[in-house]
């Protein structure tokens, strides 16, 4: 196997992994991989599973066993038996302008000022009346010194 993977110029840490997730597949076996059949590949996929392995673990080891049985072994029947796991897509936590503006210690009249102006100059560029690139703009929705009752310069 690691002649195969050198002809194949797998990286050290691969050639290393690989061998390791093999060797776990041996001693669930007790014997050598080479005698596998489809039923051992199976209940060696439920102990990872029962074993609290996460999906990385898992996936590297149907890598592994892969390459085990398609190339060195040339037993692509046992390869089929094995799929990787998808792991579903966390959803990132996304803040409001307001909460970044308040996360990072501005007061409330900070952004609101700041949100208003923006919002005003946006406007004001969507009419024609400002003629000028949103990059002009990007000071605006920085935080502002601005409480009830003060006007803008």
């Amino acid at each position: 196997m690691i002649e195969d993977m050198t002809i194949r110029k797998f990286a050290p840490k691969t050639q290393h992994d690989y061998v390791q997730r093999v060797k776990e597949f041996a001693a669930f076996l007790g014997r050598s991989p080479d005698v596998a059949k489809a039923e051992y590949v199976r209940g060696f996929r439920l102990h990872l599973a029962s074993c609290g392995a996460g999906t990385p673990k898992i996936n590297a080891t149907v890598s592994a066993l892969r390459f085990l049985f398609n190339v060195t072994l040339d037993r692509p029947d046992l390869a089929k038996q094995l799929a990787f796991m998808h792991e579903p897509r966390k959803v990132p936590i996304v803040l409001s302008p307001e909460e970044v503006a308040l996360s990072r210690g501005c007061t409330e009249h900070q952004v609101q000022g700041g949100a208003v102006l923006r919002d005003d100059c946006e406007m004001r560029r969507g009419l024609g009346v400002v003629d000028a690139p949103p990059a002009a703009f990007a000071k605006a929705s920085a935080p502002l010194d601005l409480y009830p009752g003060e006007a803008l310069a």
